[in-house]
């Protein structure tokens, strides 16, 4: 089941269920991932890595949004927003720890290195596409680059 069907699916559970939050803010982020498919010349598809990185965008928005209300004295608006982040958050891959990343790096060095490859720092792209696709929204990309970097130099 794709990223997108799950979303509709709990729309209908959230329904049921009651939970006016939940259901709005997973209507939101549908609407927004319609809007992101027709907009432009001719429709697309999103798959699920391009929702998922839809929805890491509108989590942080609220998280961001939540932090100005809480600076203006808005504590309930903040509440409402952080529940919000928190919602779409539960749908975003379980993020990986900068150890995971690390042992992702250096397997992505030993693969190459095993094909007889020369690893310098000119290697850097070399190195970043695999391990990329496979920490792609679950961890910074920068420090991913320079973890590679650390490991390179």
């Amino acid at each position: 089941m794709s990223l997108k069907d799950r979303l509709k699916a709990d729309v209908v559970g959230h329904m049921k269920a009651g939970n006016k939050t939940a259901l709005t803010t997973v209507r939101n982020v549908l609407g927004e991932i319609t809007t992101r498919e027709k907009s432009g010349k001719t429709p697309i598809e999103l798959d699920d890595a391009q929702v998922t990185s839809l929805l890491q965008k509108e989590a942080a928005k609220r998280r961001d949004t939540a932090r100005i209300y809480t600076e203006a004295g808005e504590a309930d608006r903040a509440a409402a927003e952080v529940a919000e982040a928190e919602i779409i958050e539960e749908y975003l891959p379980k993020p990986l720890s900068r150890e995971e990343v690390e042992a992702i790096v250096d397997e992505a060095i030993a693969a190459l290195k095993a094909d007889g490859q020369e690893l310098s720092m000119r290697s850097i792209g070399a190195v970043m596409k695999p391990v990329t696709a496979k920490v792609a929204g679950r961890f910074d990309g920068k420090t991913v680059s320079e973890i590679v970097r650390g490991r390179l130099s």
